[in-house]
């Protein structure tokens, strides 16, 4: 396994600068060094994350008053789009922590004392998810909640695609809150654990065994007799209410990172590449007319996918920055900002699709070695595109636009019933 290491510098989460890229550029070049041969060896990016702990990536969004670096959320969407740069799994493994530290920020701002968790945060501990469950019912998750007669909790249970929870110190777990002398149905309430991963009944295993993302640790974590203390068992109802639209946002900047890495690649390929075809329009690749008008079209899908993760930052810091405001004015804000979400999902999809496969026709057949694992980009790419899938978002989109249809903002995915099942049933959420 290789150690990763950065040049000393003054803390990040102290500095003064507007630049956070800037902050960041070195962890992120140290970082990229051995990306490619961690995709090649299928190889965990431990080392990575440890770095990116250690340097308080995961207390980005801490205010500075309690030793984060308070950064807005346009700005950590750039930092996520260069870290998906240089390694596109560890923007989604950072996904469930940085949703965790939004709950948690607006709860502090209503008033909820949240320093414990900021100290945590800035600690370099960071939390993984695990809310999706394989054989459960839509709306329903078998993953339970039962209160002990000391007031804490037992928790029971297997969740899939709990990414980012084999490299954290928590995990934060939707699960069914089984009440006393109450039956385990559909009627019971859901809850939000936050769980300790150090605890000996949590087990995670990498074994989740998709063709992209491979290194984003998303596999099973199992919960055995797990104690829960109370104070770490939240409503669902009272999560932060503009989490679907964050979780997109963590995926377009994901998507954009990809395809930023692929236009680097492509371009430098095509500076060096001697070999050229009988017919081709120059005798130097670079010079060929069409092979520059692929790789503007790349740049340009690049370009436009940022704009639109961007833009997107801005309508989720709208929803956080009225966080005193009133429900109505907060509802409205929230439609927005998953409209545009879903917006951006289905373009920016469609972008980064066609310019990860695109970049092939400019190379030739010796692009497709597997040492240079440029299919990455495409697999990582539709991997996460596969996410919330983008057909259901333009029927989301398209539906507001023709009749105001509010947009779903808690989902999940699971077993479906017949429709005459749904009738009492209740949505769950969706990470």
């Amino acid at each position: 396994m290789t150690t990763l290491r950065v040049r000393p510098t003054r803390s990040r989460n102290d500095s003064a600068t507007d630049h956070p890229r800037t902050d960041w550029a070195d962890v992120l070049a140290s970082i990229a060094e051995g990306a490619l041969q961690r995709e090649v060896d299928g190889e965990l990016p431990v080392e990575a994350v440890r770095l990116l702990k250690s340097e308080g990536f995961g207390a980005l969004r801490v205010p500075r008053a309690y030793g984060g670096a308070g950064v807005g959320l346009a700005d950590l969407a750039r930092l996520w789009i260069d870290l998906a740069a240089v390694d596109a799994n560890l923007p989604q493994a950072f996904r469930g922590h940085f949703a965790l530290v939004e709950d948690r920020l607006w709860h502090h701002a209503r008033g909820s004392e949240q320093r414990v968790w900021f100290d945590r945060f800035v600690a370099g501990e960071i939390a993984g998810n695990a809310w999706s469950e394989v054989g459960s019912d839509i709306d329903l998750p078998r993953t339970v909640l039962r209160p002990r007669a000391d007031g804490s909790y037992r928790l029971d249970g297997t969740k899939y695609y709990t990414t980012g929870t084999i490299f954290a110190e928590w995990t934060d777990v939707h699960a069914r809150l089984a009440l006393p002398g109450h039956p385990d149905e559909v009627e019971d309430p859901t809850a939000i654990a936050l769980v300790d991963t150090r605890d000996a009944g949590v087990v995670t295993t990498d074994d989740w065994n998709g063709f992209g993302q491979k290194g984003t640790g998303s596999g099973t974590t199992t919960f055995d007799n797990v104690s829960v203390p109370a104070e770490h068992v939240l409503p669902f109802e009272e999560r932060f209410p503009y989490q679907t639209a964050f979780y997109q946002l963590n995926l377009l900047a994901t998507l954009t990172g990809i395809a930023k890495a692929a236009l680097t690649d492509v371009v430098e390929a095509v500076q060096k590449r001697t070999r050229n075809f009988s017919h081709a329009n120059a005798p130097r690749v670079r010079d060929d007319a069409q092979v520059l008008a692929r790789v503007g079209e790349v740049a340009a899908a690049v370009y436009a996918a940022e704009a639109a993760t961007l833009r997107v930052a801005e309508s989720v810091q709208a929803v956080a920055d009225a966080v005193l405001a009133g429900p109505e004015e907060v509802a409205a804000l929230v439609e927005s900002s998953e409209i545009e979400s879903s917006t951006a999902q289905v373009v920016v999809s469609e972008l980064v699709l066609r310019a990860t496969s695109d970049i092939f026709d400019v190379l030739g057949a010796s692009a497709t070695a597997r040492p240079q694992a440029l299919d990455r980009h495409w697999r990582n790419a539709r991997t996460v595109a596969s996410h919330n899938p983008r057909i259901l978002k333009a029927r989301v989109v398209g539906a507001h636009a023709v009749n105001g249809t509010p947009p779903p903002y808690a989902w999940s995915i699971g077993g479906t019933r017949r429709r005459q099942d749904w009738v009492g049933s209740r949505p769950a959420p969706t990470s």
